[in-house]
């Protein structure tokens, strides 16, 4: 049991670095682009000002989340040495944090990339375990 809570934490934090390292490295490689975005979005979430992402911005969280959760799912199953429990709860676990980051930023994205987020959060981390053979 303690293995499988230990996939789950690591599995969490690979996640959420393999997340923001992405992000700060898009801002870096795409300043004119990505990292405008990003800025204004901040800002405006700072202000409470309207503001609504690009599409294309949308699409590309959506993969990076996608192949994240897949990867952080196979971790979490390799540390596990199982396959179901641990990257089922490190689905649930992504699920919750990623409905309350979603609820910050709920008013500056349309309600399609909000509810693909989160509904692709648990089956691309049970597939990433189900990638590790048992």
């Amino acid at each position: 049991m303690l293995r499988i809570i230990l996939a789950i934490i690591i599995g969490f934090i690979v996640w959420s670095i393999l997340w923001v390292g992405s992000d700060m490295i898009l801002m870096s490689a795409l300043p004119d682009w990505y990292g405008k975005h990003h800025k204004e979005l901040e800002a405006a979430v700072t202000n409470k000002k309207a503001f609504l992402s690009g599409s294309v911005i949308l699409v590309i969280g959506l993969i990076r989340s996608v192949i994240f959760s897949i990867i952080s799912g196979f971790l979490a199953a390799l540390i596990a040495k199982e396959n179901s429990k641990s990257t089922l709860g490190l689905g649930i676990l992504l699920l919750t944090f990623g409905i309350f980051i979603q609820s910050i930023y709920w008013n500056y994205s349309p309600l399609w990339y909000h509810l693909s987020f989160l509904v692709l959060l648990i089956p691309m981390t049970v597939l990433g375990g189900k990638l590790k053979k048992s």
